[in-house]
């Protein structure tokens, strides 16, 4: 049975200014190919610690993929690292020079000398073509082992992934399949959502049922292992289909995609427009909506009213409203929806006012109160919600994500 390791390489990992996300996408693919990760190691940028782990991964496994230090710089070391680990030196390719030339002068840019590193790569081993950056990667096969070297940029490793390691390692395969679904919700917690699900979520079922957890957004993962792709493909959708009847209008998709974009799906298919009019999440929800390309076929634009005055100038919230309730209540997220609705003469609006701290909270009116108010036709619906004890960001983050979820059940889940 194959085995895989992975070491993600660079300071950065170690330091904290960077998260190894890598990893993560990595023995997920793996698994889906039957190949568990057995250990992940994070290594700094020292050619010797690099090749101390090379060795140890050899030990426990028999496919090692390692990502990042193929830069240019002086810092990027994996080159040289997995040449003393094999004990040749590197090689000038000159096919690897002209793809890098190339790569520059499709993009009008003078290839900077210090670029020229790049072709070289340990002698015996194949290059790894990388079609949206400079950093060609490598694979280097010994024994009965492989090892798979790429970019440690996301974007590049996972496409290099899928055009070269994933068909490389496919056709190698032997044993059981192993397929992941998703299941994504939003509006209730991990605890409140595995007590709905019951034993389904126990250890040592197949399918088995596991849920990570990203601000509010709950994703369950579904892992069928079988021994062919249509017999794991049927276990998920017959496990994928029960969970759905169970949690209803929490789950908001079963495909790869994003709340947000689930949004834009309803927009779009209903032939409606939504416009924004943000306080405390200060555009983002705005944001949110236009990360989708294509989002101006539904998203006509917003409002940032920070202030009272903005409020009362650019949504015609009555200085009445406020001066009675404040700026953080539900008579005026609701007078910002429909002022918005109105003046942009759209289908749908969304209201938002809140106190995202960390100051400006009181007994009444604590940090993490937030109004949303959602304005589709005459009808306004308008909630109240306390994200609490939570940091600016993530007050932010959830108000806004929540307010999308609210519209997205008033379209119809």
């Amino acid at each position: 049975m194959k085995k895989a390791c992975i070491v993600s390489i660079g300071n950065e990992l170690l330091n904290g200014r960077t998260l190894d996300t890598n990893a993560h996408w990595l023995s997920t693919q793996l698994l889906e190919l039957g190949i568990p990760t057995e250990e992940v190691w994070v290594v700094g940028d020292d050619i010797d610690h690099i090749v101390s782990c090379f060795k140890q991964a050899c030990e426990v496994g028999n496919i090692i993929l390692v990502t990042g230090g193929l830069g240019p710089t002086d810092d990027d070391l994996t080159r040289q690292a997995l040449a003393k680990f094999l004990g040749v030196p590197l090689e000038f390719k000159q096919d690897l020079y002209d793809g890098i030339k190339a790569f520059f002068e499709a993009r009008k840019v003078v290839m900077a000398p210090i670029n020229a590193v790049q072709a070289y790569i340990p002698k015996g081993v194949k290059a790894i073509a990388n079609p949206i950056g400079t950093a060609p990667g490598m694979h280097a096969s010994f024994g009965d082992k492989e090892l798979f070297s790429v970019p440690g940029v996301p974007v590049e490793m996972k496409s290099m992934y899928q055009d070269y390691i994933r068909p490389v390692l496919a056709s190698q395969k032997s044993g059981p399949i192993v397929l992941t679904g998703r299941i994504h919700c939003y509006g209730a917690g991990e605890s409140a959502i595995a007590q709905q699900l019951g034993n389904r979520m126990k250890r040592g079922r197949n399918p088995l049922l596991n849920c990570t957890v990203s601000g509010g957004d709950i994703t369950l993962h579904v892992v069928a292992t079988a021994d062919d792709f249509n017999t794991a493909k049927t276990m998920i959708d017959q496990q994928t289909k029960e969970i759905v009847s169970i949690l209803g209008p929490l789950v908001y998709s079963t495909e790869d995609e994003t709340l947000p974009e689930v949004v834009g799906k309803l927009l779009r298919r209903q032939k409606m427009t939504l416009v924004t009019a943000e306080s405390c999440t200060g555009g983002l929800i705005g944001k949110l909506l236009t990360d989708t390309a294509g989002s101006s076929e539904y998203y006509l634009g917003g409002w940032i009213t920070y202030s009272n005055e903005a409020k009362m100038r650019d949504l015609g919230v009555p200085k009445e409203l406020l001066d009675t309730y404040g700026a953080v209540s539900e008579p005026v997220a609701r007078a910002m929806a429909l002022g918005a609705q109105a003046r942009a003469c759209a289908d749908t609006a969304i209201g938002i006012s809140g106190i995202a701290g960390p100051t400006g909270g009181t007994n009444q009116k604590p940090v993490g109160l937030v109004y949303i108010a959602i304005a589709a036709g005459h009808d306004v619906q308008v909630r109240e919600f306390c994200f609490a004890p939570l940091s600016r960001e993530t007050i932010r983050q959830r108000a806004a994500l929540t307010a999308l979820n609210m519209l997205r059940l008033k379209l119809g889940v």
